[in-house]
Order: C-alpha cells, then sequence, then structure tokens
C-alpha cells in the first residue's frame, strides 16, 4: 500500500467523481476548525461540527440564521460589542473581499463568558463573477487570548512598577550578543537613549576607574559560581562628569551545563540614600556647629594614631584645649556671638595645624588636638611640640571680630605625650584635661604638661569630694561658734562657723573644703544644713536670757543668695525650727553683688522684710564698689583681718580702717572687727571707733555646745 493507504487517507484519485462530493463532506467534518457557509443574503447555508460546537448550537438550529444583531451578539478583540456592518460574513458581502485574521468574541456558556475565535471569511463566485455564498472558517483561540491578556496584565503591572520607581532595566543576551537599555537607564546617567553605542562594554566604560577591577573580578567570579541571582554596588559617569552611585542587581539564566545564557537586571539610583548615609555619618561623627569630627570619631582616628605610633616608634601628642571665661562671653553676649567664636577658633585651629594633625570638639568650648609624629629626626617631643602649641595660642590670642563687635578670647591648654607603650584612650583623655584645668588655675591664657603629679592630685581630690558627700549625708559637719564682743567687753553675738569632723576623729577646717563643695556642687546643701543647725541654736537660746540677746552670724554662698527660692527657703527653715529672725544676720561676701544686681536686691529686701539682717563679710577684699553699700539693705561691715592684721604695724594700713570705720558710720551701719589677735590692735580698734570685735584674743571658734555652756547666763557672757 502506498503512504497515504498506510496513514488511513485514501487518495482522491482513488475516488470516483460521484464520491468526491461525499469525501469532501467527510474532510469538512473532520477538519479542526469551524466552517460555516452563508449564502448571498448572509444567511446560513451550512455548518460543519466543529462550527456548531464553536458556536453552540447544532446544524439545524444554525441552518437559515441570519446575519443580523437579533440572531448574534459578537464582540471585539477590547471586548466592545460588534457592530452588525463588522460581521465577518457582512465584511465580505459588503465589500466583495476577503477577510483574515479577525478576532471575534462569541457568548459562551459555563466559567468562560466568552469564547474567542480567529475568522478568516472569503466569497465564492460564479463563472458570471456573481456572489454565489461566502464561506467563513474559525478556529477557537481563546487559551491564547487569555495567555495575551495575562501577558499584558504583566506587562501593564511592570511598567506601572517601573514607572513608579527609580530602577532602570537592562538586559544582555549572551547568545546574541544583544543588549537592552531601557529608557531610565539613560536617563539616570543624563543621555538620550541611543546616544552612546549599546554594547556590552558600555556600563563597564561609564564605571569609576575605582570601581572598575572589583567590578569585574566580580563579573568574572559571577561567570564561574552557579549563582542565578546578582547584586553589586558600582559608580557610573554621568554625561555631566560626576557618578552616579547606582545598585545593580538581577538574575542570571544558565544552561543546564551552568553556562550563562542572559543577565538580566536593574539598577537603582542610590544618590539619596548615599546622602542619607553621609548625613547619618556626620550626624554621628562630627559636630554640627564647626564641622569638626566630634568625641566619637576622636576616639577612633586616637586608636589608630596610638596604633601608628607603636609601629613608627614617634611619638605624638594629646592637647586638650579650654577657652577662658567662654561661659561669661556666652551669657553676657549671647549664645549666637558665642557660636561664631567658636566657628573662628575651629577654623584658626584648622590654619596653624598640619594636615596630618587631628582636631575634634567635644562640646562647649572644648577642643582636642592630636600631634603626630613629634620627634622625628631625633628632635625633642616637649620642645617640638611646645612650639606648636604655642603657635596655637597664639593665633587664638588674636582679637575676634563677632558681628562688628571686637572680642578677645584666650585659650588654656593641656598637652600629655603618647608612644605605642601609653595608657589607653581614656586616661590621656583624663591626663590632658587635668593639664587643662592646672593651666586653669595657674591663671589661663597657658599651656601646661601633664606629670603623674596631677594624676594623684585629681585622686586626692576624687576622693575628698566623696568623702565629702558621705560626711554630708552621715551628718559628719558641726557648728563651731566665735564671739563677738562690743568695745567695752560685752558679748554681742557670734559666727556660725562649719567643721568636718571625719570618721576617724579628724578635724577639718573650711578652707579644706569649702572650695570643693563649691566646685561639686555641694556648697547647696552645706549652706542648708549650717543654716538649719544655726536657726536651731538661735531657738534653744531663747531660753537663756543671756544668749537670747545674742545675734548669730551665718555665712551664706553665691551659689544659695542666687537661687530665687532662697528667701522661702530661709522662711521655712525659721518656721520649722522657731527661730527669731531678727536674731539672724546673713554674712554675704562681695562676690554675691557681681552677678543678677536686682535679684540679689529682691531676695535680700523679701528677707529683710520678716527681720533677717545682713552683713557684708570681708569688707575691701573684693569689688570694694561704695555704690552697693547705698543699694543693698545691708545692717553691718566687716573689716577684713588683713587689714586688721598689720593695723598696728604698718602705717599705711591705719589709714584704711580709719576710713571703713567712717563710712560705716555715716552710712548707719555696724562695723565687726575680724582676726583681731593682740591687744595692739584692739587698743586702736576700740580708739578709732570700732563697735565690735571678733578674734583669737578675745575668744576663740569653740563647738556649739561649748559656747552654750560657756556663755549662758551661768557662765562669763564677756571679753
Amino acid at each position: 500500500m502506498g503512504a497515504a493507504s498506510r496513514f488511513g487517507v485514501t487518495s482522491m484519485e482513488t475516488s470516483s467523481p460521484a464520491d468526491l462530493p461525499r469525501r469532501l463532506d467527510e474532510l469538512l467534518e473532520h477538519l479542526p476548525a469551524g466552517v460555516v457557509v452563508h449564502g448571498p443574503d448572509g444567511r446560513i447555508l451550512s455548518a460543519n461540527r466543529m462550527a456548531c460546537r464553536l458556536l453552540g448550537q447544532d446544524a439545524d438550529s444554525l441552518k437559515g440564521t441570519e446575519s443580523s444583531p437579533a440572531a448574534w451578539q459578537f464582540v471585539r478583540a477590547d471586548r466592545s460589542p460588534m457592530p452588525p456592518e463588522d460581521f465577518p460574513v457582512n465584511v465580505v458581502l459588503r465589500t466583495g473581499r476577503g477577510l483574515s485574521q479577525q478576532i471575534v468574541g462569541v457568548p459562551a456558556s459555563g466559567r468562560e463568558p466568552l469564547r474567542w475565535l480567529i475568522c478568516n471569511a472569503y466569497p465564492e463566485c460564479d463563472a458570471d463573477g456573481r456572489l454565489r455564498q461566502v464561506v467563513v472558517c474559525f478556529t477557537d483561540c481563546t487559551a491564547l487570548k487569555r495567555a495575551k491578556q495575562r501577558l499584558q496584565k504583566s506587562e501593564k503591572r511592570l511598567r506601572l512598577v517601573l514607572r513608579g520607581s527609580t530602577d532602570a532595566p537592562w538586559d544582555y543576551d549572551l547568545v546574541s550578543g544583544e543588549v537592552y537599555y531601557a529608557e531610565r537607564w539613560w536617563t539616570m546617567l543624563g543621555y538620550r537613549p541611543g546616544e552612546l553605542a549599546a554594547d556590552p562594554e558600555l556600563w563597564l566604560a561609564l564605571t569609576h576607574p575605582d570601581d572598575r577591577p572589583a567590578v569585574s573580578a566580580f563579573m568574572r567570579e559571577l561567570f564561574k559560581t552557579p549563582l542565578n541571582s546578582y547584586s553589586v554596588e558600582l559608580r557610573l559617569r554621568h554625561r555631566d562628569g560626576h557618578y552616579v552611585p547606582v545598585l545593580s542587581r538581577g538574575f542570571v539564566l544558565r544552561d543546564s551545563a551552568g553556562k550563562v545564557l542572559r543577565i538580566s537586571g536593574t539598577n537603582t539610583d542610590l544618590t539619596e540614600r548615599k546622602q542619607s548615609e553621609q548625613r547619618i555619618y556626620e550626624a554621628a561623627y562630627f559636630d554640627h556647629l564647626t564641622g569638626l569630627p566630634n568625641r566619637r570619631l576622636l576616639i577612633e582616628e586616637l586608636d589608630k594614631a596610638l596604633a601608628r605610633s607603636a609601629r613608627s616608634g614617634q611619638a605624638g601628642a594629646l592637647a586638650f584645649l579650654d577657652l577662658d571665661n567662654f561661659k561669661l562671653l556666652n551669657d553676657t553676649l549671647g549664645h549666637e556671638l558665642g557660636d561664631q567664636l567658636l566657628r573662628q577658633v575651629a577654623q584658626r585651629l584648622r590654619l596653624v595645624l598640619r594636615h596630618s594633625d587631628g582636631l575634634a570638639r567635644l562640646g562647649g568650648d572644648e577642643f582636642v588636638i592630636v600631634l603626630e609624629g613629634m620627634g622625628a629626626g631625633g628632635a625633642d617631643p616637649v620642645g617640638e611640640t611646645s612650639h606648636l602649641v604655642d603657635k596655637l595660642a597664639a593665633a587664638l590670642a588674636q582679637p575676634y571680630h563677632l558681628s562688628g563687635r571686637m572680642v578677645v578670647s584666650t585659650p588654656s591648654i593641656g598637652v600629655v605625650l603618647f608612644d605605642g607603650t601609653s595608657a589607653d584612650i581614656d586616661a590621656l583623655l583624663r591626663q590632658a584635661d587635668l593639664a587643662m584645668y592646672q593651666a586653669k588655675a595657674d591663671g589661663g591664657n597657658t599651656a601646661r604638661f601633664f606629670d603623674p603629679g596631677m594624676q594623684a592630685a585629681a585622686e586626692r581630690q576624687l576622693a575628698l569630694e566623696g568623702a565629702l558627700r558621705n560626711g554630708l549625708a552621715a551628718g559628719q559637719f558641726v557648728l563651731f561658734c566665735q564671739p563677738q564682743f562690743s568695745s567695752r567687753g560685752r558679748l554681742l553675738g557670734a559666727e556660725a562657723l562649719v567643721r568636718w569632723r571625719r570618721e576617724d576623729g579628724t578635724l577639718v577646717g573650711p578652707d579644706q573644703f569649702i572650695g570643693l563643695a563649691e566646685s561639686s556642687g555641694l556648697i547647696g546643701a552645706l549652706g542648708r544644713h549650717v543654716l538649719e543647725e544655726s536657726c536651731r541654736a538661735l531657738a534653744r537660746w531663747q531660753a537663756d536670757p543671756v544668749l537670747a540677746a545674742l545675734k548669730l552670724g551665718v555665712n551664706v554662698s553665691v551659689h544659695q543668695m542666687r537661687s530665687p527660692d532662697f528667701p522661702e527657703d530661709v522662711g521655712r527653715i525659721l518656721a520649722q525650727t522657731g527661730a527669731p529672725p531678727r536674731r539672724l544676720c546673713l554674712e554675704l561676701t562681695e562676690s554675691v553683688f557681681a552677678e543678677d544686681v536686682a535679684g540679689i536686691i529682691g531676695r535680700m529686701q523679701a528677707l529683710r522684710a520678716v527681720g533677717v539682717e545682713f552683713s557684708l563679710d570681708d569688707f575691701g577684699t573684693g569689688y570694694s564698689s561704695l555704690s552697693y553699700l547705698k543699694r543693698f539693705p545691708l545692717a553691718a561691715l566687716k573689716i577684713d583681718r588683713s587689714f586688721v592684721h598689720d593695723v598696728h604695724l604698718d602705717p599705711d594700713a591705719a589709714p584704711i580702717v580709719r576710713a571703713i570705720i567712717a563710712l560705716a558710720h555715716s552710712l548707719r551701719l555696724d562695723i565687726v572687727a575680724e582676726g583681731v589677735e593682740h591687744e595692739e590692735q584692739r587698743s586702736f580698734l576700740v580708739g578709732g571707733g570700732c563697735g565690735a570685735l571678733q578674734g583669737y584674743l578675745l575668744g576663740r571658734p569653740v563647738p556649739i555646745a561649748e559656747f552654750e555652756h560657756r556663755y549662758s547666763a551661768g557662765g562669763i557672757g564677756h571679753a
């Protein structure tokens, strides 16, 4: 048998002419496409089996159906209703020409509301050219249509996603060598699409020279490994010359052997992220006011400097710089001018320092300088450091111009040398800080090198501060009293003096702890304790006819007087203890009047209103301004012991004391002379008209219990 017979198909040549129509009908019935034949009037003459299935009707129902909206509700490819004139058969009937590849949607039942058909139609004419019939052939493309719709939706989603992102797609087909760069890829770099040749080497040519070795190595490794995805950061050159940081990431397509066939990915512009990272870095590591490194970055750089010093064997230096009286300048001229000053200080320091030196601002007016390579070439590290520090101090001592105002500010500088065997960073900073404070203690506007004695002194100071704090909590501070007598020897009053009786019984005088109490912030609590104990004593004295008539002087610190709540605190203590306000005399030093004069006067007047008096202690040693004697509500002046000490020996001291006594009398103020230790002093003061005397000649300070026993009604009561 022939090939046709082997496949079960009988050749047309073997059929008789009578069998040919039947054979064609059989072929038509088995075609995998629908075939509908329309007459010249558009009505259906016949339809094969596949046409009936695709149109959802049997052959008898279809036969005679006209091509009109009454019979068919076809839709276009875009799902809009198809007008009758666009029905495939009607197009052929109207134009006389064939139609191909028209997509038609036919209503269907089941899960799919529409069945999609690809239609081809052509006219059949007789020998005279008259239209005999129209044949319409169609195949089911519903699955293809659904796939196309899914693809269109996916593409639309992708377009929307890419439009809303900064990603720039690209694709490289290694098999065909074709490279695709999306429009956004070009615009990200400032180019018009296609302005440069879109070849595989373009992106590498645009890569920053510093990035090329690493990126090339990354790509070589990517081709060797079985990875299917990648991510790499690089910088690409923009059209205007600057470099754009990008993150390139994507997919690697490989064959079964792992060979790379295609690489597709996107480039993301990292400019904003890098700028944000830079801002975060600067906020974390730099001072916003001066732009200098802050403490965190200083610690990191100092650690590196120590390591370099250890490797090179060369010494380095750490300098701690603080501006003298900056707080006063900041408070009086305002923070804006203070900030200007700090910026100018930073600028001057940059100009003087070498490129290899480090500079940081710790905060406030504190700057730290790291000097490396001191003593290179056999030079003396101390001498070289001193020379550079002197240059820094000289630069900072020049006048500053702040918003039209000329200001002079000098630095105090503490310096510590280091090498590879130096202490840790915190220890170096503490040592430089101690040296700086020594420079301030020596008058400021100078530099001091650290020596171990400073550390020992600081440790003693720290231990003393801890003991002071604990002693205050444990009630170790006790009152002593020193009597005050009239020129005739009558007991007039006393001054309350505080002593520190430590756990071992050692008695510590105020000259050893008052300064520390002020610097450590404990002076307020200590002053309140002394005031409370003094008021309790005054309350007790009311039961004794001699003691009840005494006034008790209590020293008040600047810190207490500057507190707005001080009058209320004193009033509360007086009320709680029952002490008579008229017997309490608060002793002030002239430094109290240096600031906030109006506030100080207001607080003094509030206390004077309830009977509390004020005396000016150590008169003549402070500001010695006569104006505040008139302005402040004082009751007495106390002549400082430095004048009393030489009054009987120094011809220049006697006129000063006489003048102070005369001034007090003219202002109707009581006058008390301190430090009376010799009879000659007493005689001079009494002869000069001094009304009250206090000193070792008349009575030493004694514990308050002993004072009460000695000078009560049963005691002596006079000098």
